[in-house]
């Protein structure tokens, strides 16, 4: 049984820093593609951050690129992502995800990822 679990998240003041930290199991191969997708009170899932296996290939979203930053381990099955610069409207829920895939990039399309956490709350106040 694949799991993704999910660990950080919480309240912070804005301007402050946060860092989620994502461990996959139960699938031998491995995942291609994780990342992190983010879902606020009303609005849709959308896209923040994903990494390749290798580790290299890194992409973001335009409203996070030069606050976050994505990091993999890929033989632990560990994605994480650091969040600086923290804005009232970062505040949601983040999704660590995994594509099982070799798509050879990194998808910014809900639908491409087969599987998900339970989801981490983070709240940014003004």
């Amino acid at each position: 049984q694949v799991q993704l679990v999910e660990s950080g998240g919480g309240l912070v003041q804005a301007g402050g820093s946060l860092r989620l930290s994502c461990v996959g199991s139960g699938r031998a191969v491995g995942f291609y593609a994780m990342g992190w997708f983010r879902q606020a009170p009303g609005k849709e899932r959308e896209f923040v951050a994903g990494v390749r296996r290798s580790g290299y290939h890194k992409d973001y979203s335009d409203s996070v690129k030069g606050r976050f930053t994505i990091s993999r381990d890929s033989v632990k099955n560990m994605v994480s992502l650091q969040m600086n610069s923290l804005k009232p409207e970062d505040t949601a829920v983040y999704y660590c995800t995994a594509d099982a895939v070799n798509r050879g990039l990194v998808s910014k399309n809900a639908q491409s990822y087969a599987y998900w956490g339970q989801g981490t709350q983070v709240t940014v106040s003004s």
